[in-house]
């Protein structure tokens, strides 16, 4: 890939620039997704405490960025799944069999300490080829 054009796709959030990331990146036809949550800035998370919610709204924010790189969720690969209580894993689970239950991508689910912000529950990332 090298040569490939190098294409950022912001989220918009303030910590993009100073921490140096981007939500997306696309190089040839290759799309990485960062950590995506449901982060509200100054406001508690979209669907508050409740782990199916927040994963949803993440996929979400995932389908978007995917699309503005010029992919879709049917494009995708690989995903990370990280959740702050494991117990809850089926909540998750169950969003992301919503989202991805005919595209079937090589997945995995672990539980982390804490996140970011401790009233979030889940992270997601995604790896896409572009087709």
């Amino acid at each position: 890939m090298s040569g490939a054009e190098r294409r950022l796709i912001p989220s918009g959030s303030p910590w993009e620039a100073p921490v140096g990331y981007s939500r997306a990146v696309r190089v040839g036809s290759v799309v990485a997704v960062a950590g995506t949550t449901a982060a509200v800035q100054g406001e508690g998370p979209v669907g508050g405490d409740d782990p199916y919610e927040q994963a949803r709204e993440a996929l979400r924010r995932i389908a978007g960025a995917l699309a503005e790189a010029g992919a879709s969720i049917d494009d995708v690969v690989r995903t990370r799944i990280y959740v702050t209580d494991i117990s809850r894993w089926a909540d998750v689970g169950r969003a992301h069999g919503e989202v991805f239950r005919d595209v079937r991508p090589a997945s995995t689910m672990v539980e982390v300490r804490a996140l970011i912000d401790p009233a979030l529950l889940v992270e997601i990332e995604a790896d896409a080829v572009a087709t």
